[in-house]
């Protein structure tokens, strides 16, 4: 009994944790679209709503990877899943404050890393996964997305270039409507994931399941938990995202939108858990770099990158402290 209030506690945790990633990374999948005012908040998170509530049902690999491929699950107790999100939480809560859009992806495997270390040691840290599926996208996400956006960017510019601006920017307005609604499918298929990962694994830890098999009452919840963070705290980060790296135009956020929304559906069917954060503001870089260098402000997007690469270490060591607590408060 007391260990079925235990799982009941950290699922609602867990959702907790889904509710933050949704208005920390979630509002990346509506921002240029806010942005460009191609569509009114509301109705760009209505639809961001239910893209994502219908990505988080193309597949659960990404889940799969964070309950199995960063830590051996066989270790895996209540204590830690429960340490792991509360340093996610933590971290997440400190980068909204502060409207910095780092990756709540990172932040929930930086959690479980440091849990696990706490708990059992390195050897159970899943260290060659972690590289394959973590670190390395990690790091080429963003560069597909400065990459891909520059180069979509100028493909739009050349094929559009004898039209007039305002014929542009009415036609790329009403476009940008299926871009925000394919960036916010792509989203949910990638980032809500992270959310079932946890919970599925908490339910292998505690008895009540004998295999990671993600059930679709946890699919259905997490991404209703992450659609509700959307709708009610994303307006931070979207104006991070939105304008103040660089102010985006309509032919510009379908740019954006389209480029990043294409690598997280690649990485998304590949079981890669990567940021939708990142993805968004370096496919918005690329494609203010078409401008001209200055056009993008690339102070706002040093930030970004220092809040990137303190994630995983801040959330770990946040985790770990919340372990250490729990342990010394007779947790195991």
């Amino acid at each position: 009994m007391a260990n079925g209030l235990v799982v009941v506690l950290i699922i609602v945790v867990a959702l907790v944790f889904d509710f933050t990633n949704g208005f920390n990374d979630a509002a990346n999948a509506i921002a240029t679209s806010v942005s460009t005012r191609a569509l009114k908040p509301r109705v760009a998170v209505l639809l961001a709503a239910v893209l994502n509530l219908a990505g988080a049902f193309l597949t659960t690999k990404v889940a799969a990877t964070v309950g199995k491929g960063i830590v051996q699950t066989q270790a895996v107790t209540l204590t830690v899943v429960g340490a792991a999100l509360v340093g996610a939480i933590v971290w997440n809560l400190i980068t909204w404050r502060l409207g910095l859009p780092s990756s709540s992806t990172h932040a929930l495997i930086g959690g479980l890393i440091g849990a696990m270390l706490v708990a059992h040691g390195p050897a159970f840290v899943l260290t060659q996964g972690i590289v394959a599926k973590v670190v390395v996208p990690g790091l080429l996400s963003p560069l597909a997305g400065l990459v891909i956006g520059f180069l979509v960017m100028l493909v739009l510019y050349w094929l559009f270039r004898a039209w007039a601006p305002a014929r542009l920017n009415r036609t790329f307005r009403r476009a940008q409507v299926l871009s925000a609604a394919y960036v916010s499918f792509s989203h949910g298929a990638n980032d809500a994931q992270k959310t079932m990962g946890v919970i599925t694994l908490s339910l292998v830890a505690g008895g009540f399941q004998h295999k990671f098999v993600v059930p679709p009452w946890v699919i259905v919840a997490s991404a209703l938990a992450i659609a509700l963070g959307t709708y009610s705290g994303g307006w931070r980060i979207i104006r991070t995202v939105g304008q103040r790296i660089y102010r985006l135009q309509p032919i510009s956020g379908f740019a954006a939108q389209t480029s990043a929304a294409t690598i997280l559906l690649v990485a998304s069917l590949k079981g890669l858990p990567v940021s939708t954060t990142h993805v968004v503001s370096s496919a918005v870089m690329g494609v203010g770099s078409t401008q001209r260098v200055s056009a993008v402000r690339w102070g706002v997007a040093g930030n970004i990158l220092i809040a990137w690469v303190l994630t995983i270490p801040c959330a770990a060591a946040m985790a770990a402290l919340v372990y250490g607590l729990l342990y010394l408060a007779g947790a195991r």
